[in-house]
């Protein structure tokens, strides 16, 4: 007969800390299951004294294969408060992500990451704006690029900007951090350039107000909402390789426009949010539903992946992409840009591929909400900037430089003497 055990004794035996717990299981090392009627956790004793006898695992090797027969990612475990990835479910601070993305917004997300609780409706959560000044310099240092720049390179552009604005912004107390990182995501969605609506003097939200920088028509009734929705399930995925990238630079003190130009730098690779451009790129390609097919068909003939399918982490689907899938259904049944996407949907289940994930879900919102090209990137680098500042906050209070070490692999060193 099974025994399961509490958190504190599985942490006990194991010799970890309880919220390591929650990062072997996101991680597919333990299991774990509801109690009756309550929401405390259990484990299967003999599957923690198995682990207890191998070694906590620390590390996996880049040269193991993922579970789609690809090389999977280096792990580094680094506790954290902020979000867990158990199974299928993504939650930020013990609340479901897609719960909040039912109802919340992204500045009020921010709120709940930077501080582990959302905002009393009936009073402030701090000014979204970004000073004048700063808007300026942002505004100034990539109006000289050429025409055809994609938005996140505006953005990458952009941080530095705003940072060369703030002469306070090496003040790392955590009130003075919040009030940069509202300056800073304010500042990155005000100073790209409007895509073709007209600006508003009114102050909107973040959502709001990115959609006229991103569509080149009058939006769709509840794209926006859409796009709220998007923002907040993409503002943090634990230690995705940009948060990491940021969490090493916000542990050697980095200001917090420094950690989000750290995250932007990773972000914009083909493995991280430049996956969804890849995506938007396919799906503009197909001339309509029926075209799907050829499309897919010839990145196959030259040996890609289908890209937006699949994920490192979610072992059967991605919550997010589920989610914005099923809002953007409901919001624009007609649309033939998702007829096209609900295609190779077909087509890759057709092949047993893998799920689509968040990256695929943002290009359907790119290419249905009649969005400029690259506009998926944009959004998941506004949205992301406040899980990277979140992390932010927790390096700066845990006080102690990321140095990881590596296995040396090379030629032995040999003694040249005499």
């Amino acid at each position: 007969m099974t025994e399961w055990i509490g958190v504190a004794e599985a942490a006990r035996r194991l010799g970890i800390k309880e919220a390591s717990l929650y990062s072997y299981v996101s991680r597919g090392v333990l299991t774990r299951r509801k109690a009756d009627g309550s929401r405390a956790s259990l484990f299967d004793a003999s599957e923690v004294d198995r682990l207890a006898r191998r070694g906590r695992p620390r590390l996996r090797s880049a040269s193991s294969l993922d579970r789609t027969g690809g090389r999977g990612p280096t792990e580094i475990v680094i506790e954290t408060s902020i979000t867990e990835i158990a199974g299928d479910r993504l939650s930020y601070r013990g609340v479901e992500a897609t719960t909040l993305a039912a109802e919340r917004a992204l500045e009020e997300v921010a709120c709940l990451l930077w501080t582990g609780s959302l905002p009393d409706p009936a009073g402030p959560s701090g000014e979204w704006q970004a000073p004048a000044a700063a808007i300026g310099a942002g505004v100034a240092a990539q109006t000289a690029l050429p025409p055809g720049t994609l938005p996140l390179e505006r953005l990458q552009v952009i941080v530095p900007a705003l940072a060369a604005a703030d002469p306070l912004r090496l003040h790392l107390d955590p009130p003075a951090v919040m009030t940069a990182g509202r300056c800073l995501v304010s500042g990155m969605t005000d100073c790209l350039p409007q895509a073709g609506l007209p600006g508003t003097s009114r102050t909107p939200t973040i959502a709001e107000r990115l959609i006229g920088k991103l569509c080149m028509a009058e939006p769709l009734p509840g794209l926006v909402d859409v796009l709220r929705a998007a923002l907040v399930l993409l503002a943090d995925h634990e230690l995705a390789a940009s948060t990491f990238a940021a969490r090493v630079a916000a542990s050697m003190r980095a200001d917090p426009y420094a950690v989000v130009a750290t995250g932007l730098g990773a972000v914009g690779g083909a493995l991280h949010g430049g996956a969804s451009f890849a995506a938007e790129t396919m799906l503009r390609a197909a001339t309509g539903p029926d075209d799907a097919g050829r499309v897919v068909g010839e990145l196959l003939r030259r040996g890609e992946r289908i890209p937006g399918f699949g994920h490192f982490v979610y072992r059967d689907h991605d919550p997010r992409a589920v989610y914005l899938l099923e809002a953007l259904r409901r919001t624009m049944p007609a649309s033939e840009p998702l007829a096209i996407a609900e295609a190779v949907i077909a087509e890759a289940r057709g092949r047993a591929l893998p799920a689509p994930n968040v990256d695929f879900a943002l290009a359907v919102l790119a290419t249905s909400g009649q969005m400029i090209p690259g506009a998926g990137e944009a959004i998941f680098a506004v949205a992301r900037a406040v899980g990277w500042l979140a992390h932010a906050l927790e390096e700066y209070a845990r006080n102690t430089p990321i140095r990881p070490r590596g296995i040396y692999t090379g030629p032995i060193a040999r003694l040249v003497g005499p």
